[in-house]
């Protein structure tokens, strides 16, 4: 069951990505989908996690004058660091490929940041994971590229479609958190039927896996129920 102040509250997801409009579906809560367009440059100086948070809240500054206290507006960013540098979405296919070549066999970091925002407050806070790759082949990043064209993808590519067949992504702490809503099966059901071929690109996963989905769901779930208050 939402807790109280939820059902008091109108959510805003501002957000074109059906990988978070899914997870916050998941989570019972009722929302309408509106997004604003806005310019996605960031200061140069930026980085890692400062990235996300400078976006994700200037998502949510474009609704400026269109809330009250009761109306709440979701915005996230979500993007990965690796070697001191920010790889965002891919444009095409070549670009995703340079991007598959640099995390192949390496470790990376997924940040995204979360805004929350009505009216009278805002809040907005980061979540970060580290991320291992196996070391992938020509062919197989060439594979996935056609298969799942991951150009809306941070790093050009979805945890979901990368992971080992048979993998509970989630972490420790997720778990516990999916088991108190009852959701317990949620983490497994997000997960794509591309593994069953036998390619994981994916080695393991330090941290939230939903954050690297795009939404960080226990962590965002928190600080909801203290700003609806």
């Amino acid at each position: 069951m939402l807790p109280q102040q939820f059902i008091s509250c109108r959510f805003i997801l501002a957000s074109k990505s059906p990988r978070r409009q899914s997870l916050l579906r998941a989570l019972g809560i009722s929302f309408e989908l509106q997004t604003m367009e806005v310019d996605e440059t960031f200061p140069d100086h930026l980085k890692a996690d400062a990235i996300p948070l400078f976006l994700c809240r200037k998502k949510a500054g474009a609704f400026q004058g269109q809330l009250d206290e009761k109306t709440i507006v979701i915005a996230a960013d979500t993007i990965v660091w690796i070697n001191g540098h920010v790889l965002n979405k891919p444009a095409d296919a070549e670009e995703a490929r340079v991007m598959l070549i640099e995390l192949s066999g390496n470790r990376h970091e997924v940040f995204t940041g979360v805004c929350l925002k009505s009216a009278t407050k805002e809040v907005a806070f980061s979540v970060r994971t580290d991320v291992y790759f196996n070391n992938l082949k020509d062919k197989e990043i060439d594979w996935y590229i056609s298969t799942y064209k991951p150009f809306d993808k941070a790093g050009a590519y979805g945890a979901q479609e990368f992971l080992p067949a048979g993998t509970d992504p989630c972490s420790p702490e997720e778990k516990i958190f999916l088991q108190q809503i009852g959701r317990p099966e949620l983490g497994i059901k997000t997960l794509e039927t591309g593994t069953a071929t036998g390619f994981a690109g994916v080695k393991r996963i330090e941290g939230s896996y939903f954050n690297v989905m795009g939404l960080p769901i226990r962590e965002m779930y928190g600080m909801l129920t203290r700003f609806c208050r």
